[in-house]
């Protein structure tokens, strides 16, 4: 029995090296991934945002009872995909992050996307820990406050961030017609 711990030494460098060989790359330093952020989506799955590293994203922050500015953010997502190809379509991430967590739970956010018909292989809409929102919204460049009915004020921005998580175009174009110039942005983050 003298060879099990040389089999264990064995075991344990194959798996280091296995290890160090398909480690990621190091975050860019602008990388919005920097952030650590855990979300909650629509399914009621626990992730990190930085685990949307490797695909191209379009990033938006809303509400799930806003009847005004967060449907036309919605719209603008469904007017990209539109003028996409089939194969870029599927090659792009849609992220809505929540600013009303204690609203927006997992069921909150199903609904918007079933009404919406959002298909949940791309799309993903998400509720942050209450004390994350604010880090978000800095890091995304997106203004909001808190009326005293509940409702928010808020800036209505989409990004798109890289493969990386680094922000590389951003329109504040809203509604069924999507930005031209943002629709070239992205498929340009598409090529490989």
């Amino acid at each position: 029995m003298t060879f099990a711990p040389a089999l264990f030494a064995v075991l344990l460098a194959m798996t280091g090296a296995v290890s160090a060989a398909t480690r990621p790359m190091p975050l860019p330093a602008d990388s919005i991934y920097q952030l650590p952020m855990a979300l909650t989506d629509q399914h009621g799955k626990h992730w990190d945002w930085g685990s949307k590293r490797g695909q191209p994203q379009v990033v938006a922050m809303f509400y799930t009872s806003c009847q005004f500015t967060c449907p036309l953010i919605v719209d603008s997502g469904k007017a990209i995909e539109h003028a996409l190809g089939p194969a870029e379509r599927q090659r792009l991430g849609l992220l809505l992050i929540s600013i009303d967590p204690k609203r927006d739970t997992p069921a909150a956010l199903m609904h918007v996307a079933k009404e919406r018909g959002l298909d949940g292989t791309r799309w993903s809409l998400a509720s942050p820990d209450a004390k994350a929102v604010r880090a978000a919204a800095g890091v995304l460049g997106v203004r909001y406050r808190q009326l005293a009915n509940g409702d928010f004020n808020h800036s209505s921005g989409l990004l798109l961030l890289d493969r990386d998580g680094r922000i590389v175009a951003r329109t504040d174009h809203v509604g069924t017609v999507a930005d031209p110039a943002f629709v070239d942005a992205v498929r340009h983050a598409l090529l490989p």
